[in-house]
């Protein structure tokens, strides 16, 4: 049985809850990510950023204008945005489990959090890799029906 350790991606980019919505969107365009963790100085999870969340708050009502000095909401400290109420998984949870946790739930990662330490992030696309790794196998052994095969 494949673990959420076999496919996570270990020691995941996080930033701290002083960091600002600005340090997440540099981080995700940066390195290409969607889902950025926030940890305290232990390393505990205790928040999340997504992509949308930059992407919402670029586009919000929020922004205005202040007496000639212009405030962007991409300029909050994350404590004051970041999604707390958290679903993770163990690391020693099935990858099945975890697909159905994360479809039930409509989320698109899971931090892997061991002993209430972040330990890694599984995500919508590690499970794409996967499904296109298993139809790779699959081409494989099946062979590929010619049509003079055909009845």
């Amino acid at each position: 049985m494949f673990t959420v350790s076999d496919m996570m991606t270990p020691n995941p980019h996080t930033l701290q809850q002083h960091n600002t919505l600005a340090d997440a969107k540099a981080i995700m365009e940066d390195v290409g990510i969607r889902h950025i963790p926030v940890t305290d100085m232990d390393e505990q999870l205790i928040g999340i950023v997504t992509q949308r969340d930059v992407l919402s708050a670029q586009e919000s009502s929020l922004e205005h204008i202040t007496k000639n000095n212009f405030l962007s909401t991409l300029d909050i400290p994350l404590e004051k945005c970041m999604h707390r109420t958290l679903m993770s998984v163990d690391p020693h949870a099935s990858l099945k489990e975890a697909a159905v946790y994360m479809q039930k739930h409509k989320i698109g990662c899971l931090p892997v959090v061991e002993k209430k330490r972040l330990v890694g992030i599984i995500t919508d696309a590690d499970f794409v890799s996967i499904a296109i790794n298993l139809l790779e196998i699959q081409e494989e052994i099946e062979p590929i029906a010619d049509d003079n095969d055909a009845i």
